[in-house]
């Protein structure tokens, strides 16, 4: 079968052109240096909306001879929508392959919040979810925004198709449980449920900034004043989970992508799906060891990751390694397949600190260093975290203070 590398559907192509040919009376102008760059930059825009194309269409020779070209395979179109998720709602199993071979990111979200895995849930194309939750695609659940009582929310359904699953149906009501407990100003605001009907609904407020997995991604390292800012945004909702009476809650699955930024630009710790309560013990044992299914392998701790025992402390390592993240600009061992960062963490390694020493000033490098400590019982709490985080913010300010101060006309 022929293929085109560079196929453009007639509207698209029709707009692109629109927007980027000079118009006719300049059609014999001498070719500029701008001219030519914006060709180049048409030529990688047509391929980026052709891979969307095929994997719409479900070329697999078409999609590799881009891929091997060097086209972006996380390209998002308007809508946030990546070639992932269109391969996923039309069921094409072989094209949803290739583009995990090629590092296409499992659970991208579009603008509505939708990942390959809703869209395939949707859809109800079977084969296509099992080979996204086998590559780590987070169930259960479609979230979805809606209008509730004229104001946005977001809601979270469990279908028919996974009822049938246990294990999911026991954690959508676990997450159900522990939502309708929470009020806190750094914790995601339940406001309803459907439980008697199908598909089962968890609804949330609705917060359009985005999660911060997002955010950081496009604002890389951040300055240490904002990243103790949203340190301290952490800390205090987890710090709210783990004194909550009179069970203690544990996340277990704590990772940019579960924290989302509100209107007023702070953090509320989300999605509890995995979560656990300390009821009559101390520490909390699986009954079966954690995949990369159950929570982020780049964050998790390393008692979880060897199916150990484990208690509120392992929160405070997967808050370390957000924490260096901030500083840093990027994911903990990113340059590491996600299934191998554990095994590191095992062994006891731990990201390197690239960024200047000092952004890690006034102790923010030692905080960081005892919270991923391997021994949890080292780990400080998030109560002491808070006071440590309080303290270098105030230092930072006062420093801010000083140079200001000093740099005032004598």
């Amino acid at each position: 079968m022929e293929t085109n590398p560079n196929p453009n559907p007639p509207a698209r192509s029709k707009m692109l052109r629109q927007s980027s040919l000079a118009p006719e009376s300049e059609e014999n102008a001498a070719a500029t240096s701008t001219e030519e760059a914006e060709a180049e930059e048409q030529e990688a825009i047509n391929s980026r909306l052709g891979l969307m194309y095929l994997a719409n269409e479900g070329d697999l020779e078409g999609i590799k001879e881009l891929l091997n070209s060097g086209t972006d395979v996380n390209f998002q179109d308007i809508d946030k929508r990546t070639a992932l998720h269109l391969a996923a709602c039309q069921g094409s199993t072989d094209v949803v392959q290739l583009l995990l071979d090629h590092n296409a990111v499992v659970d991208a979200k579009d603008r509505w919040g939708s990942t390959p895995l809703a869209d395939a849930v949707y859809y109800k194309n079977h084969d296509v979810i099992k080979l996204l939750e086998k590559h780590g695609a987070k169930p259960p659940g479609t979230f979805r925004i809606a209008l509730w009582r004229g104001i946005q929310v977001a809601v979270k359904t469990l279908g028919e198709e996974v009822f049938s699953d246990d294990d999911k149906v026991e954690a959508f009501r676990d997450e159900l449980a522990l939502l309708q407990k929470m009020r806190h100003p750094n914790v995601v605001q339940f406001l309803g449920a459907v439980t008697q009907s199908s598909p089962m609904m968890i609804v949330t407020e609705y917060l359009p900034k985005g999660d911060f997995c997002s955010y950081l991604k496009r604002k890389r390292s951040l300055k240490p004043k904002v990243a103790v800012k949203f340190a301290l945004d952490i800390a205090r909702g987890m710090n709210y989970l783990h004194e909550h009476k009179p069970e203690a809650i544990i996340h277990r699955d704590l990772e940019p992508s579960n924290l989302l930024r509100d209107d007023s630009g702070h953090l509320k710790v989300a999605d509890f799906g995995v979560s656990k309560q300390l009821k009559f013990a101390n520490t909390v044992k699986e009954n079966r060891p954690i995949t990369s299914q159950d929570a982020s392998w780049r964050y998790v701790a390393p008692e979880v990751y060897k199916n150990e025992e484990y208690d509120t402390k392992v929160d405070v390592f997967s808050f370390a390694l957000i924490l260096q993240e901030m500083i840093e600009g990027c994911p903990p061992f990113s340059t590491k397949p996600e299934n191998e960062v554990p095994k590191l963490y095992v062994s006891n390694e731990r990201p390197p600190f690239r960024a200047p020493t000092k952004h890690y000033a006034h102790g923010l490098k030692e905080l960081i260093q005892e919270c991923w400590s391997d021994e949890p019982f080292k780990r400080p709490t998030f109560r002491q975290i808070i006071a440590r985080l309080d303290d270098i913010n105030n230092q930072l300010a006062q420093n801010r203070h000083w140079k200001n101060f000093s740099s005032l006309p004598a």
